[in-house]
């Protein structure tokens, strides 16, 4: 019988002994910054001509990587070989693939401060931050481990006189993952994990903001036990996985990352290419303009710390973070000087150092985001933040910065802007207030801070998002207890780490045999 699911402890860094493990993994992976990794396909090395660098978002001159780049014309042959590998994979008993699981998983537990390290140098995660990654990927394997048992189990509803019925959930075939890097391990572990444990292969597009944390995770399943060509990792532009969507073998594409790079991959999958025998199906989870509702019962000090952990955890870089705070008139005032200087004691600094406030990923968000400030500064009043921080390593942060008086229907409480700006609403009823939280065409998270049952229970029927909280934070989805997915230009509410994702990956097979 297996062990029930039991979600990841995380770390206290606040032990001297558990920080100074912490310190110790960021100067073992230091020593490891700037390797070379080849493209490898069914283990053999392809040469490349280009290459794509990963950089220390604290100090860009600093290389985590490089990996040879992925073009469009290898994609037939990383798609062929998964699909030579499908047909030993797919019958793999499925103990096999759990077990495959479930060594990950330990291996992940073994070395999780190594890992936290290689976030913390990759995409600019705090200790905190790093840990609840790496956590979540080895929940993501666990608890699909565990759902791929139950799934192998599963029987018809009921046994038909004179036959045998019986219900069995098939792999679909070649898969395209491609995983964000704002959780470059457990978002990529999940989706790959999932794809693989119900026997599907997969080529693995991680982004390339991200492709180190990819390629060790790689070799760790290797080192699992996990057989050559059931994941090709190919570290590749955008041009690499249009190609990969549009191939006439791939069957499904796992995508987290935006609404324009989704939608994009949603019309090309629907476009049936010659030859290929089968619709495509999208598992896609996409961005979010996430609103806590504050209402004139709300405990202030829970819902100023609320707000202000889920706008500027990990700079605002998260797809549940807070973007918007909707606030009751009666409060307004003395929430937003409690807010302002809740956010004002934030400091910013190297995320290998431990700093709260860390750095965007790369320029081009840098830019966008002060492009956002701007625009916020024309909508409403800064009351903090406003601006670059500046640093010798010409690293890439921005101050946490709040904005008021921001209207319902203004850009900054429209447009996802997936930094450290959070927009600020005045509402003058709960009525306007719910009205304001549905007003987006995203509906991924929302909370309510309120001590009126009669608003919470409407917040729970009216409240239109795919994960929503009462009293708590709109961040930090658990694995089993938080299903995670969105309404909307959300995405198709996959509910990753939930009782049905497995099914997302499968086709139901149904046999009856007559007696």
């Amino acid at each position: 019988m297996s062990i029930p699911f039991q979600n990841e402890p995380f770390q206290n860094f606040a032990l001297p002994e558990t920080k100074q493990k912490m310190q110790s993994a960021i100067a073992a992976v230091a020593s490891q910054l700037g390797q070379t990794y080849p493209f490898v396909v069914n283990g053999e090395t392809i040469p490349t001509t280009t290459e794509i660098v990963s950089t220390n978002p604290a100090n860009p001159s600093q290389v985590i990587g490089r990996h040879a780049e992925a073009l469009p014309e290898h994609v037939d042959h990383a798609v062929e070989t998964a699909q030579a590998a499908f047909a030993s994979w797919s019958k793999v008993p499925s103990p096999e693939r759990v077990a495959l699981l479930r060594r990950a998983a330990q291996l992940i537990r073994d070395r999780h401060f190594e890992f936290c390290a290689w976030l913390s140098w990759e995409v600019g995660k705090n200790f905190a931050e790093a840990d609840a990654d790496v956590g979540e990927t080895i929940d993501f394997l666990e608890f699909y481990a565990l759902e791929a048992e139950k799934l192998a189990a599963a029987t018809t509803p009921i046994q038909y006189p004179g036959e045998t019925n019986k219900l069995r959930y098939i792999p679909l075939g070649v898969g395209a993952v491609i995983p964000p890097w704002n959780f470059p391990l457990a978002i990529m572990a999940g989706m790959t994990a999932a794809s693989i444990v119900t026997g599907n292969t997969v080529v693995l597009k991680p982004s390339p903001d991200a492709p180190t944390i990819a390629a060790r995770f790689l070799a760790l399943m290797h080192e699992a036990g996990l057989p050559k060509g059931v994941v090709t990792l190919a570290i590749g532009g955008p041009e690499f996985g249009s190609a990969l969507v549009e191939h006439k073998k791939v069957r499904f594409i796992a995508f987290t990352g935006s609404k324009k790079v989704g939608l994009h991959i949603h019309e090309q999958a629907a476009k049936t290419q010659p030859g290929q025998h089968f619709i495509k199906r999208t598992i896609l989870e996409l961005g979010g303009k996430d609103a806590i509702l504050v209402d004139a019962s709300a405990d202030l000090d829970a819902a100023v710390e609320g707000v202000a952990v889920s706008a500027f955890g990990f700079s605002g870089q998260k797809c549940s973070a807070c973007s918007r705070a909707i606030v009751d008139a009666s409060i307004y005032d003395e929430f937003l000087t409690r807010l302002t200087a809740r956010v004002k004691t934030i400091q910013s600094g190297p995320p290998t150092e431990n700093f709260y406030g860390g750095t965007v990923i790369n320029q081009a968000a840098h830019d966008r985001v002060l492009s956002y400030i701007e625009i916020a500064r024309a909508e409403g009043r800064i009351l903090t933040g406003g601006h670059a921080i500046d640093t010798p390593e010409k690293g890439l942060y921005i101050a946490p910065t709040v904005v008021a008086d921001i209207k319902p229907t203004s850009r900054i409480a429209q447009e996802e802007v997936f930094g450290p700006l959070l927009a600020v609403i005045k509402s003058t009823s709960f009525d306007e207030a719910l009205d304001i939280v549905n007003d987006t065409e995203y509906g991924l998270t929302g909370a309510i801070y309120s001590q009126t049952p009669e608003h919470l229970e409407r917040a729970r029927h009216e409240f239109h998002v795919g994960n929503l909280y009462l009293n708590r934070k709109c961040t930090g989805a658990m694995v089993g207890a938080h299903p995670f997915g969105g309404f909307n230009m959300s995405g198709t509410d996959s509910k990753a780490g939930g009782p049905d994702y497995l099914l997302l990956f499968t086709q139901a097979k149904s046999v009856a045999e007559k007696l």
